[in-house]
């Protein structure tokens, strides 16, 4: 199974499942670590943190599929977050949705054939009264109306590449 992943990226997941092992809620918390090293839940990670936890691979698959937060593709280089809560697609979520997939030649909910973006639908992020929201690399864009505005930071950032 471990075959698929490089030497480094098993090394990782080795010391993760070792640093809780035995320890309350390990699953989520082995996870959350997979995911912040490696960018996703390869499924390598979740059998070996199935027999770590001594559960089923279905469970701990049950869990990542059941929090929004994990996934189980490869994220691209730069991720937008776009919230399509009420009131950011009231004020026009799905234009600026629509601007983001056109500037990265990417699929909502996908990654970009060259690996630089992924573009994730999100629901509420809480940031309502700075409608429409887009989170660009963990940085929160409000009031993104202007379409032209988004083509820019999504420029700036193919430019830096």
């Amino acid at each position: 199974m471990m075959d698929k992943l490089n030497a480094e990226t098993k090394k990782k997941i080795d010391e993760i499942v070792a640093r809780h092992t035995g320890k309350p809620g390990p699953v989520k918390l082995m996870l959350h670590d997979v995911q912040n090293e490696c960018g996703y839940i390869p499924f390598e990670a979740m059998v070996k943190i199935a027999d770590a936890c001594q559960v089923s691979v279905a469970n701990v698959y049950g869990v990542v599929t059941f929090y929004a937060q994990f996934t189980t593709q490869p994220k691209g280089k730069h991720v937008i977050n776009v919230c399509m809560g009420t009131a950011c697609y009231v004020k026009g979520a799905q234009k600026l949705l629509e601007t983001i997939c056109e500037a990265t030649h990417c699929k909502v909910n996908e990654t970009s054939p060259d690996g630089l973006f992924s573009i994730d639908a999100t629901r509420c992020l809480g940031a309502c009264g700075l409608a429409p929201v887009a989170i660009v690399d963990g940085k929160v864009h409000g009031n993104m109306t202007n379409p032209d505005d988004m083509k820019q930071l999504i420029s700036a950032i193919i430019a830096s590449e």
